[in-house]
């Protein structure tokens, strides 16, 4: 099983350019590098910051796909992503009210985001695989 999932990463990683699928906040994205993703707000980083993406599903090229189950070990495929900014959203406002009570009101929000820039999808030379 192993040296079945080493051959289809070197045959990956001789594949110019790749895609990964992986899960952030909750939700699943198809990720290429140089990919400008837009997140719910991400309170405990600042903008420069490098994160990593651990939750990859699927890393794949023109040819070559290789799928977890449910997920890729974190030794077998790097993702960092770079955060560009903390955004805010359109302003949305409805209307609370109760009918025949002279109550109404106006609630207005702007959901906060937070921009990340896809800057490397690396897969090693020598990973560590743990399929246990």
């Amino acid at each position: 099983m192993a040296s079945a999932v080493t051959n289809a990463l070197s045959l990956l990683r001789s594949q110019p350019s790749h895609y990964v699928v992986a899960s952030l906040v909750g939700r699943r994205y198809i990720l290429a590098k140089g990919d400008v993703l837009t997140v719910p707000r991400l309170r405990d980083v600042r903008v420069g910051d490098s994160v990593a993406l651990d939750n990859v599903h699927e890393i794949g090229s023109r040819d070559y796909t290789l799928r977890g189950d449910p997920v890729i070990p974190k030794e077998s495929v790097n993702v960092r992503a770079t955060v560009i900014e903390h955004t805010k959203g359109a302003l949305e406002q409805f209307v609370k009210f109760k009918r025949r009570k002279g109550y109404k009101r106006t609630v207005s929000n702007k959901q906060t985001y937070t921009k990340l820039r896809i800057s490397t999808i690396d897969i090693p030379q020598q990973p560590r695989l743990d399929f246990s």
